[in-house]
């Protein structure tokens, strides 16, 4: 068994040292702040000239549903700001705290830090307790404690009150200790951060976290009217990017605790008010399950069951009145009120507007890397043990989790589309479409929305190469996600004119050939090993080297042969009684996956993504929470402020409490509780 992730306690104090210089508080004594970018898509927020105080203070014993309203409008704003950085999303406008930022203070955060980030930034700016867990250990043995499929367990973590050191500190050292790892832990554990929400429009809002098992996390910022959920998500290179929920966050056995999760209700307690209002000291006491009222395991069991069972996770159906969905169906379903109808000729709309988006995040991924200059190094004698969970220069520059996840949106499109063909022409009463040719209409809308999508780079010899979406698609499987290959391997060229300002000799020729079958897989298979050279990663048989066939995403030669030949209907099949194919050999044990198989009729609706096979956990880890497991009749308890009033200083017997960006009374620094925790985030991709 692997110890538990920490630092020596020499590390620690090298990293508490080292922290404020990485923050940039070394420049503090600039005189300007960092320029605010001018452009957002929302109205800005005024502020007022606050004193700066880069003090971490704590002035209310408890989030209250106000401030956990004004965090989701935080969250909100930040997301349809447009900010490309997670630094220049806390200097822009939509910021409304940004005006008591310390002067030259820089913000970083990558995927499994965003959701502590942003929860810990607004706590600091409001006064609020907060505590994280900054360590956990694994439940059996594993290679990578970001992918242990019994899932973890919490060891240790860190309360900060006030006199915890300066914020920018504070974050600094959490980023320390934060990992992916942190979320892997079993829905129905309750000494953690946060908790599997229900899947309603009300408990899965702006900042709320989902969790991929595959090591990546994002942040909710919107819900439209039709269910979609639209996420942030930021990367190693500190870069924010936005998307939509669908199956490239995957379902998996609950021992790795994915999918939704929103804040565990805090409240300190045995504190000393002062005189200016800080809460000095304390105890952080954190609501059990049965005390949340929109706390569920409904996400990891399904809909009607009466306890919950590890074993038969796989089994779980989803019903909405009466009727079985598949998972992300009944998602989308429920995240539209319960009832929803689906209008192709949005839908492709919506995807390809969201594929559009990915790419050109890609595009700035790709240019970070060729502007670093990596693919003027030698190439590397062996790939990393694994790919997509890396560090170094490899998790800086490649791209091959990013690249997985464009697949999967192709391929969910593609998908998509054939299953609601299918069902128009079942008619079934879910489609809404009035015109008189589904086929052409989608169409006219596939080739409206590839002829509005280009990206532009520049090849080695600086000359510019434009490619649109379909360029794109048909070179998806071509697109190099290795950073030592040229700019034209790592969009796919094939061509000897475009290859002609390539520089990569035949060593890297070779090894660019040789990862044809990773480029070929869709699913990010963590647990295989990966760090093959060049003659083991050619050679036939062993794990960790791809697949041989890449998935069908061509939905526009679909929708050319239907208009020529329609295909007859497929009836649906139930959920509960689709077949479940097994995963790839190699692919991570538990992880619903994605089949790599051309698909040949349209997919039956409801039918439900491929399982791999069920591990009991430990009796004590399936204990049922009090309550019916979705908590919808608690009363309101001692976690919320009385009728659900904002905190109210004179209520609770305490003086007037004085503005948060005033300078807080001198305290003494209370060291962590715990070492910092060794990170490895996956590649930033």
């Amino acid at each position: 068994m692997l110890p538990m992730i920490n630092r020596t306690a020499a590390l620690g104090a090298a990293l508490a040292l080292c922290v404020q210089a990485w923050l940039g508080l070394a420049v503090a004594q600039q005189s300007a702040k960092p320029a605010v970018p001018a452009a957002v898509s929302i109205p800005p927020v005024a502020t007022p000239a606050p004193r700066v105080t880069n003090a971490w203070r704590v002035i209310k014993d408890r989030w209250s549903e106000a401030d956990e309203r004004e965090y989701s409008d935080f969250i909100f704003r930040i997301g349809e700001s447009g900010c490309n950085t997670v630094n220049k999303c806390m200097w822009d406008n939509a910021n409304p705290y940004r005006g008591s930022n310390p002067a030259g203070a820089h913000f970083y955060a990558d995927c499994a830090d965003l959701p502590y980030f942003l929860r810990a930034y607004f706590a600091w700016k409001k006064g609020l307790p907060f505590s994280y867990v900054t360590a956990v250990s694994p439940k059996g043995s594993t290679r990578d404690i970001r992918y242990t499929l019994s899932g973890n367990r919490v060891s240790s973590r860190r309360d900060l009150t006030t006199g915890a050191g300066t914020a920018t500190a504070v974050l600094g050292s959490m980023r320390g200790n934060i990992s992916s790892a942190m979320f892997r832990l079993h829905p129905t554990d309750e000494n953690t951060d946060l908790y599997p929400v229900a899947i309603q429009p009300k408990a899965i809002r702006p900042g709320t976290t989902i969790y991929d098992p595959n090591g990546h996390l994002a942040v909710v910022y919107k819900v439209e009217k039709d269910g979609r959920i639209r996420f942030i998500d930021a990367h190693p290179d500190n870069s924010l990017t936005r998307g939509t929920y669908g199956r490239k966050f995957l379902r998996a056995r609950p021992s790795m605790g994915a999918g939704f999760k929103n804040w565990r209700p805090i409240r300190l307690t045995n504190y000393t008010a002062s005189a200016d209002g800080s809460l000095l000291g304390g105890v952080m006491s954190f609501a059990g399950n049965s005390e949340i009222p929109d706390f569920s395991w409904e996400q990891y069991y399904g809909t009607d069951i009466a306890e919950p069972k590890d074993a038969k996770w796989a089994a779980g159906e989803f019903l909405i009145e009466g009727e079985a969905y598949e998972y992300y169906d009944f998602v989308r379903t429920r995240m539209a009120g319960g009832s929803l109808t689906y209008q192709p000729l949005e839908e492709l709309r919506n995807m390809m507007r969201s594929n559009c988006e990915d790419i050109k995040y890609r595009a700035e991924a790709v240019d970070i890397a060729i502007r670093a200059g990596i693919q003027n190094k030698a190439q590397p004698g062996r790939l990393p043990p694994n790919i997509y969970g890396t560090e170094g220069e490899w998790e800086d520059f490649s791209t091959p989790s990013r690249d997985a996840r464009l697949k999967t949106a192709f391929k969910e499109k593609f998908d998509t589309i054939q299953r609601l063909v299918n069902d128009h022409r079942l008619g079934s009463k879910r489609i809404v479409y009035t015109g008189t040719s589904l086929i052409g209409d989608l169409i006219k809308i596939y080739d409206q929305e590839a002829s509005a999508c280009t990206i532009s780079y520049a090849r080695t010899d600086g000359s510019a190469r434009t490619l649109g979406y379909e360029d794109i698609r048909k070179r998806m499987f071509l697109l190099s996600f290795d950073p030592y290959h040229c700019v034209e391997r790592r969009w796919g060229a094939s061509t000897p004119e475009e290859l002609a300002t390539c520089r990569d000799g035949a060593e890297k020729q070779a090894w660019y050939a040789a990862e044809q079958k990773l480029r070929n897989q869709i699913d990010r298979t963590y647990e295989a090993r990966m760090d093959h050279d060049l003659a083991s990663l050619r050679s036939p048989g062993g794990e960790g080297k791809g697949v041989d066939v890449a998935p069908v995403i061509d939905l526009r030669g679909w929708l050319q042969a239907e208009l020529v030949s329609p295909t007859a209907p497929v009836a649906p099949a139930s959920p509960s009684a689709a077949a479940k194919p097994q995963p790839p050999k190699k692919a991570p044990a538990g992880v619903a996956t994605k089949t790599s198989a051309p698909v040949a009729v349209p997919a039956a609706a409801g039918s439900q993504p491929a399982v791999a096979d069920q591990q009991q956990l430990p009796a004590q880890a399936q204990r049922r929470p009090q309550g019916d497991g979705i908590g919808s009749n608690v009363p309101v308890s001692l976690w919320k402020d009385p009728k659900d009033a904002p905190f109210s200083p004179k209520a609770a017997g305490a003086q007037p409490l004085p503005s948060l960006v005033q300078p807080a009374a001198t305290a003494p620094a209370t060291p962590s509780a715990t070492p910092a925790a060794v990170r490895q985030e996956p590649s930033g991709n």
